[in-house]
């Protein structure tokens, strides 16, 4: 006899990066024929319509996000308000409890998911509901950083510390440099929301949920996730790696025209996120590498930090000299459609887990440019040195900064047909996408992760 679908509910960190994902997860398990309930902010929701792709299972259930002093009245997202105010977009989501209790008891999911709303385990136990905290960043990463002997409580790390690897963890060469080591070790005493450190909001999940999950599957994540699940004495999911699906909609006319101007594999798309911009000064290097690479592009940016608008931030006499073959836009663009389209053939990311995941899906070869993150470094170094698949952005050992000569060498190292390094990663490009793509992958690790929340219950 088939087991009855399960009735799942969503709750993910108040950001649009956030979001995407879990609702490709939610689309995912949909398709088996499971309920899910989507907690989201109410202003919000309209954004993320046209990727529910099973309305008819797919509830969003819409929360209010109560305002918090320091916030701007309408924000209800990291989207919306600049990084400083992230903590108190933290302290508004933790101010949900008891509406998200409420809505626990009137639902009745027999799981819930969630990331940063450490204190969701103890209402789900209460209410008899299983908890699994789900990482949309990669085990690679969670479990270098983020894990119990590193994690007691009050322990500050310094840069000896975080220099090696933990015990056990499955990757020895690994190499930070001195950059990302002052940052990592700086974010340890960050008060994100509530009076509660990341690291602290982060562990506490960990230890009091049934379960965690992982996006990503066993050949490329599994020792990772194992290993973290073996730390914390917890089953250690995996929902394989959530692959976009196709979107309802195509690409906007202005780009279809302006892309097919240009013969195939020739264009290089540049995006760093919806978060954080740059400062002034790598904002006008990263323009100045596009251009001296003398490929066509289009590189969708926010406005550098302290300027309104994309155009005043602009390097002098930058939009004449590239006028004809480079854009540089500050609005939204449909990333997806973008990187399927045949005139692109180099991605500049930023290394945020979606766009690495839908990069690796498509031809364009890679360059990583991390954002000064936790997931941004460890999928840059993964993709660089241990999948082989991308070239990273040259940037000083202590300064952390890049040049427009650092950037432009990187792109013409993968687009060179020519270049040794180039050919390499190409070459593991195609064979990591083809094991993604091929016929069964996904499914057999959306099935099996079925499988072991059937297990939970």
């Amino acid at each position: 006899m088939e087991a009855p679908p399960l009735h799942l509910a969503m709750f993910p960190w108040l950001a649009m990066g956030h979001f995407t994902p879990y609702l490709h997860l939610s689309n995912k398990l949909a398709k088996r024929g499971h309920k899910i309930s989507f907690f989201i902010p109410k202003n919000t929701l309209n954004k993320l319509q046209h990727l529910n792709l099973n309305p008819h299972l797919i509830t969003f259930v819409p929360i209010t996000v109560p305002h918090v002093d320091g916030l701007p009245h309408d924000a209800e997202t990291a989207s919306d308000v600049p990084f400083s105010l992230l903590p108190l977009i933290a302290t508004a989501m933790d101010e949900t409890k008891k509406e998200i209790e409420l809505l626990l008891k009137e639902l009745k999911p027999q799981i819930v998911f969630f990331d940063f709303q450490y204190w969701v385990p103890n209402l789900t136990k209460k209410l008899g509901i299983k908890s699994v905290q789900y990482w949309i960043a990669s085990p690679y990463s969670i479990s270098y950083f983020f894990h119990g002997p590193r994690q007691s409580l009050g322990k500050e790390l310094t840069v000896d510390d975080l220099k090696k690897p933990p015990s056990g963890y499955p990757d020895s060469s690994i190499k930070l440099h001195s950059h990302e080591l002052q940052f990592l070790a700086s974010s340890r005493k960050l008060v994100f929301g509530s009076g509660v450190l990341l690291y602290d909001r982060l562990h506490f999940g960990t230890s009091l949920a049934d379960a965690i999950g992982f996006k990503g599957c066993k050949e490329i994540d599994g020792p990772y996730a194992q290993y973290l699940g073996t730390v914390y004495g917890k089953p250690s999911l995996l929902s394989g790696p959530l692959l976009p699906e196709s979107p309802l909609t195509t690409l906007d006319e202005k780009w279809v025209s302006w892309l097919k101007g240009f013969k195939h594999g020739s264009v290089v798309y540049c995006a760093y996120g919806s978060e954080g911009p740059l400062q002034e000064n790598q904002f006008k290097e990263l323009l100045l590498g596009l251009e001296l690479t003398g490929f066509p592009f289009v590189a969708a940016l926010k406005p550098p930090v302290g300027f309104e608008s994309i155009e005043e931030a602009l390097p002098q006499g930058f939009n004449e000299r590239v006028k004809g073959r480079g854009i540089v836009y500050g609005g939204w663009v449909q990333q997806q459609l973008i990187l399927e389209h045949p005139s692109v053939g180099c991605f500049i990311t930023h290394c945020g887990a979606a766009s690495i995941t839908e990069a690796l899906v498509n031809t364009c070869q890679l360059v990583l440019l991390p954002r000064v993150g936790v997931d941004h470094i460890m999928n840059a170094r993964m993709m660089s040195t241990k999948l082989k698949v991308g070239v990273e952005v040259e940037k000083g050992d202590e300064d952390g900064l890049f040049t427009k000569e650092s950037v432009c060498n990187a792109v013409n190292i993968v687009m060179d047909e020519g270049n040794e390094i180039g050919r390499e990663v190409k070459a593991n490009h195609i064979q990591l996408r083809k094991f993604l793509l091929s016929e069964n992958l996904e499914s057999s690790c959306v099935d099996n992760f079925c499988q072991k929340l059937r297990h939970l219950l």
